[in-house]
């Protein structure tokens, strides 16, 4: 039996090297092949996976990827199935950007990685639970929060007791700089990292949250602009579901150039980037980058800043403070919490940082309901729900 495991393991061996023979082949001379994939730790291991196929398959086996499943989006403390979750969000991204990377022929499996991984490091409530814990962190001597910085730091960190999941370099830096508004429409990967310069922009970062990191990949790029084409046109949608805004609300340009559906939107956004890339940058044509800006302003204008989707917001903030609070408190206790902490951080991990970096990267990994319960047993109110829709 074990002869023939040897056997089976040459000849899986040798179908990977031929599969890296017919990517090289294959692939765009921008690609990024994975063959060239650098790990922190040296790996000797036989297999038929290619390197960021991988990295793909870590990351879905992860204990924070299955918490994806109860983490908002946009909308929280709302009762209805229709509406997007992150982790949706996520396989949209996902499919999205492989879809623009097939036609570019760039590697798709990394593109899968990065995508899959890059919100992982949201904390519960989405992108208002993410100002909350900054704050706190702030507050207790930290540089901050930043989802992006602590999706690596789940995934390289803690994961497997500590250990992390010994991901590529090029799927830790895509993840690393997915997150960045200010870069304009068209995107240039910076190629030249290692894991030095990996983790010394990362640490820039933590102290300087508006510097803007660019991808070492082209495929890294591609899942950047992808997040925009994934949340943009849906997030209408959600809004149309849950009778925030109409569909005629959507700028007239808006409707001319992208269309006024998440279909449209996301069509013309794709086709345009696949038209408008090639093997140095990855962009958006001057009209549809306008019309993009345009859209986005009136998102975050009509919805993400309406007061109607954050009734419950201050005591969700409520529930942050006090539970950072408990938690600082009791970390070496015996309340529920405290031994939820100790299961679900690792002390070989613990051991390097501060008290308030293990409450934080705690909080960071929890579902909504999770938040929601331990803090009802700290004493705070449960915000309340809304039933389907605002109206």
């Amino acid at each position: 039996m074990a002869d023939l495991d040897a056997d089976l393991e040459r000849k899986l061996f040798a179908m990977r090297a031929l599969l890296d023979r017919q990517e090289a082949a294959r692939l765009s001379p921008g690609a990024t092949l994975s063959a060239t994939a650098v790990r922190r730790r040296r790996e000797d291991r036989c297999g038929h996976r290619q390197e960021f196929a991988l990295d793909g398959d870590r990351i879905l086996h992860s204990r924070a990827y299955t918490r994806y499943i109860d983490k908002t989006q946009v909308f929280y403390m709302v009762r209805n199935d229709h509406i997007t979750h992150r982790v949706l969000h996520v396989q949209l991204v996902s499919k999205i950007a492989r879809t623009i990377g097939r036609f570019l022929g760039l590697n798709e499996d990394l593109i899968e990685a990065i995508a899959l991984g890059h919100d992982i490091g949201h904390p519960p409530f989405g992108h208002d639970g993410e100002k909350i814990l900054d704050e706190l962190c702030r507050a207790h001597g930290l540089a901050g929060f930043q989802h992006n910085i602590q999706s690596v730091i789940f995934l390289d960190r803690i994961e497997r007791e500590g250990a992390g999941w010994n991901l590529s370099l090029q799927v830790l830096d895509g993840i690393l700089t997915h997150d960045g508004e200010s870069s304009g429409h068209r995107l240039r990967p910076d190629r030249d990292k290692d894991f030095v310069v990996l983790d010394s922009q990362m640490a820039k970062k933590e102290g300087e949250p508006k510097r803007d990191l660019r991808p070492m990949t082209l495929e890294g790029c591609v899942v950047r602009l992808a997040d925009t084409v994934a949340y943009i046109g849906r997030d209408i949608e959600d809004a149309i579901e849950l009778k925030l805004i109409r569909r005629n609300d959507i700028p007239a340009e808006c409707r001319r150039v992208l269309g006024d559906s998440n279909g449209t939107i996301v069509y013309r956004l794709v086709a345009d980037l696949i038209i408008g890339s090639n093997g140095e940058e990855i962009g958006f044509s001057p009209e549809i980058g306008e019309a993009l800006s345009e859209l986005k302003e009136f998102n975050y204008q009509r919805i993400y800043l309406d007061p109607r989707i954050k009734s419950g917001l201050d005591l969700i903030r409520q529930g942050y403070e006090r539970l950072f609070a408990s938690c600082l408190e009791g970390i070496d206790g015996d309340s529920p919490v405290a031994r939820d902490l100790g299961a679900d951080m690792p002390a070989l991990y613990t051991r390097k940082i501060p008290a308030a970096a293990v409450v934080r990267d705690f909080i960071a990994g929890m579902t909504d309901e999770y938040f929601l319960a331990r803090t009802g047993e700290l004493g705070c109110r449960r915000p309340t729900v809304i039933e389907r829709n605002f109206l």
